[in-house]
């Protein structure tokens, strides 16, 4: 194909980026880092996929979305509640459907295509780090992203953001791999189209944005603005097209307002303008890509001061760090300047930022031991904050139980212990085992929340044990009503007991049962002269199920 294309060969003819792998010889592991990093993924990924109800309003309208797709057997049109909904692509509902005729309706299901999704970006991770960098990095590499805050919250999300970032990461991967290639061949280039055209059945043309915009920054750094051409090989082009266009082309026939609403509304409006009321300040991704990499954060400043010493020197144009810095980079500021600002806009900055931050530690091994062991011991000190919550509850009258609970204070004291030995380690020079002990605290701590502390969250949190109360206490639904419960509540209540139900009103003469908040009770006996009995054990849960007891004409209102 390429003698039909002889400007595309002449493209192909050198490396754009060259392979900064280090001889395997010269890093060792340990032999137990194999069913070390596999213990990692599995707890930090899938274990707790379904501990806990579905959260926010988010989850359980996605959810919903993809479960009817098996009980309608409509593969193209996402519909919530009988109503098209064209928010999100549908990749996210084919998988989470699917789970969920393997698996059955569940948590589970409806979290498995995130968990499978983060999977996938630690892998292409992974070998990214390997081919550019070489064992160590990706060694280091392995032990940070499936650990970092923002791996392990989004991978339990129902919802596409873990699904777009890991599909963009895979892309982002292949396409660094082919810079790093002298003429890359039809696999790296079917593997390209086919992750990207995916991402963009993820969460829509913003995947090319990124990739387009973060690939153009680099050839502009690099001044090698004929790399990028390779990207538009007919082979790429076509199994792009074949992956992302058809559900489009599909999706657009069937519903003449969904290029409107989807392209328009839900991309250049969200983008452009504060439509959806999530105004945040331009420096708002900062503070949020620091949380999403704890604990390893404090290693971001080591590359931090890593690149800006880059930039003093001639830095090498061909070095794969810049390419994942622009990766990164873009991204940032990209979001930056949306109107509409969401932390789960900056997961895709995480695996590059987790690429640069492993190969800076490693460099810093070979030459400022010591200063390699002062920053891995800081990751293990971060540990040690939360203590001081703890022993200031524990001096008030009422203890640590009524402030935090059992369960917390004892995962509170194994972040402690844990913290501590991570530092005694960076002390004793022991930089084999100070940062894989690191990743070990956060797999155990992960652990013991997802058995102890989660079951417990769950009522506060999610209105899952509300809605069974629901079904035990009226199976039809004809006799329960709702007042005044947040939003996050009700799309809850309507995903789990499939039915929405009405608001109530002093007029209303079938309700029997009424959904409030916990003021519900009082409010209606001084408003309305109705007696209320709260049904079910009382907890901090901000919406119970009440039951009335006694109705009198209410007076009128002033």
């Amino acid at each position: 194909m390429l003698d039909s294309f002889p400007r595309l060969g002449r493209l192909d003819s050198h490396t754009p980026i060259r392979s900064c792998a280090v001889d395997e010889s010269s890093t060792q592991i340990p032999l137990w880092s194999v069913p070390t990093v596999l213990i990692i993924l599995y707890v930090c990924l899938f274990i707790g996929l379904g501990r806990f109800g579905l959260v926010g309003p988010d989850e359980p309208r996605y959810a919903a979305i993809a479960r009817a797709m098996p009980e309608t057997h409509d593969w193209v049109t996402p519909t919530l509640w009988g109503t098209p909904w064209f928010e999100k692509p549908v990749l996210y509902y084919w998988g989470a459907g699917a789970a969920m005729r393997i698996f059955g309706e569940s948590e589970f299901a409806a979290r498995l295509p995130s968990a499978l999704a983060a999977l996938l970006a630690v892998l292409a991770v992974a070998w990214t780090a390997l081919r550019s960098y070489g064992v160590g990095a990706a060694w280091y590499a392995v032990l940070m992203l499936p650990t970092s805050v923002a791996m392990i919250g989004f991978s339990r999300a129902a919802s596409p953001d873990m699904l777009f970032a890991g599909l963009l990461t895979a892309a982002m991967a292949v396409a660094l791999e082919m810079l790093q290639m002298p003429r890359p061949g039809p696999l790296v280039r079917v593997a390209f189209g086919f992750f990207l055209g995916a991402a963009v059945l993820a969460k829509g043309p913003a995947a090319v944005i990124l990739a387009g915009g973060a690939t153009l920054l680099w050839a502009a750094t690099s001044r090698q603005w004929r790399a990028p051409f390779r990207f538009l090989h007919p082979l790429i082009v076509l199994v792009f097209c074949a992956t992302a266009l058809p559900w489009y082309v599909l999706c657009a026939l069937r519903n003449p307002d969904f290029l409107r609403t989807f392209i328009w509304q839900h991309n250049f409006e969200r983008y452009l303008t504060p439509i959806f009321e999530h105004r945040q300040p331009f420096w708002f991704y900062g503070p949020i890509l620091l949380l999403g990499l704890l604990p390893w954060a404090p290693l971001l400043l080591i590359a931090l001061a890593d690149a800006a010493t880059s930039l003093r020197n001639h830095y090498d144009v061909r070095s794969p760090s810049i390419f994942l810095a622009c990766w990164a980079g873009f991204l940032c500021v990209f979001f930056s300047f949306s109107q509409s600002k969401l932390p789960g806009y900056i997961l895709p900055a995480i695996p590059p930022v987790i690429l640069l931050v492993s190969r800076v530690f490693v460099r810093l091994l070979e030459t400022n031991r010591r200063g390699a062991l002062l920053w891995a011991g800081a990751c293990g000190a971060l540990f040690l904050l939360p203590t001081i919550p703890w022993i200031s509850a524990a001096n008030n009258q009422n203890g640590t139980r009524a402030l935090l609970g059992e369960s917390a204070s004892i995962v509170i004291l194994v972040a402690a212990v844990g913290g501590a030995i991570a530092v005694l380690l960076a002390i004793k020079n022991q930089i084999r085992t100070t940062l894989p002990a690191v990743a070990i605290l956060v797999t155990v701590i992960l652990a013991l929340s997802n058995f102890a502390i989660l079951p417990q969250l769950n009522a506060e949190i999610s209105s899952q044990g509300l809605a069974r109360q629901i079904s035990q206490a009226d199976p039809t639904g004809q006799h329960v009503a709702e007042h005044n419960i947040p939003r996050a509540w009700n799309y809850g209540l309507h995903y789990y007991l499939g039915r929405d139900f009405p608001e109530w009103t002093p007029e209303s003469q079938i309700a029997e049962w009424i959904i409030g908040g916990n003021e519900t009770q009082e409010d209606f006996l001084i408003r309305y002269k109705i007696r209320l009995e709260m049904m079910g054990k009382k907890d901090s849960s901000p919406v119970s199920l009440f039951r009335i007891m006694d109705k009198i004409e209410p007076t009128p209102r002033p």
